[in-house]
């Protein structure tokens, strides 16, 4: 039954920090999440010369040398709140204003995991 209940982000294990010392060389921490991502770079960021942030397209999407980390992490949950206000038109049979396509409400997901039964 809980095959049904896809979770609304998924990422496949390919977002990577890049922790490169100037001594040490660089190390590669794959991530799962971009908050496990910035986690690692908070850990870290003060212990190494540059922290890198690298998506699933491998494009850098922060580095320590750019930004500081809390500043980035308050622009990414804006722009991941921004998105999902603003995600694809769907229409709610429960007319439930937080439903969206890709994040839908209690409802509709105990409607869509009955579908697929």
């Amino acid at each position: 039954m809980t095959s049904g209940l896809d979770p609304t982000e998924v990422y496949d294990g390919s977002i990577t920090v890049r922790l490169l010392d100037d001594r040490t060389g660089t190390e590669t921490v794959t991530c799962s999440s971009y908050e496990e991502a910035i986690e690692v770079v908070k850990e870290n960021q003060h212990s190494v010369t540059v922290a890198k942030i690298s998506n699933r397209d491998n494009d850098v999407v922060f580095t320590s040398a750019d930004m500081d980390i809390a500043d980035w992490e308050s622009i990414w949950h804006r722009e991941k709140l921004r998105q999902s206000a603003s995600g694809d038109e769907y229409d709610c049979p429960y007319d439930s204003v937080s439903c969206f396509a890709d994040d839908l409400c209690v409802q509709c997901k105990i409607d869509k995991v009955q579908r697929q039964s």
